[in-house]
């Protein structure tokens, strides 16, 4: 928070756009490796929260590189702004009632904690989506594993750069082992017992 500029508040608040929506908000903040099914899984869980009349949002990866984070690379502190500018819009979706759904690799412990920092009590929710890194790398949905290993793409995390596995998350599931659907079904009873007003 910027000291020198003063908070605007205003007449209609969180708690009252809830209400209108008839549920609580808050984000599910998915993080794995490239390909562990996290935005496979963000669509497939929105699809079933909205036909459940949930208000929902998907912030993913790849779309938010392309818009809002357009100018952010991938060094340690690029990632870092993207994802702390990632968990300050989920809070205004979070503000607007909404149940945000953000799909980002996330690689780093720090910039998580950050994120879950900002928010308050039963707002943030960390969900691994686990898939060992040969089964991810196996899979390569976007050609990307195979360009890093060329060279051809820096510090792409896996091959050289880190990822740090969340110590403590709300849910683990694991994409090598469980199907699409069972894991959707985890995170959606999460989402629907976290819901509740």
């Amino acid at each position: 928070m910027n000291k020198f500029i003063p908070i605007q508040n205003f007449s209609v608040n969180k708690q009252q756009r809830r209400q209108l929506k008839r549920h609580r908000s808050f984000v599910l903040w998915f993080t794995g490796l490239s390909g562990a099914g996290k935005s496979t899984i963000a669509n497939y869980l929105e699809k079933k929260l909205f036909e459940s009349a949930f208000h929902t949002m998907v912030l993913d990866g790849d779309n938010v590189r392309n818009g809002l984070n357009n100018n952010l690379g991938f060094s340690d502190e690029d990632r870092a702004e993207n994802i702390r500018r990632v968990a300050e819009v989920s809070k205004l979706f979070v503000e607007a009632g909404v149940v945000v759904i953000t799909s980002f690799i996330s690689p780093f412990k720090k910039d998580r904690e950050f994120a879950r920092s900002i928010f308050g009590e039963n707002e943030f929710f960390e969900i691994f989506i686990d898939c060992p890194f040969e089964e991810c790398r196996k899979r390569d949905v976007k050609g990307l594993y195979a360009k890093a290993q060329l060279g051809e793409v820096k510090k792409f995390t896996g091959i050289d750069s880190a990822y740090e596995k969340p110590i403590a998350p709300d849910l683990i599931v694991n994409t090598s082992f469980e199907s699409i659907e069972d894991c959707v079904e985890k995170i959606f009873n999460l989402a629907k017992q976290k819901a509740a007003l």
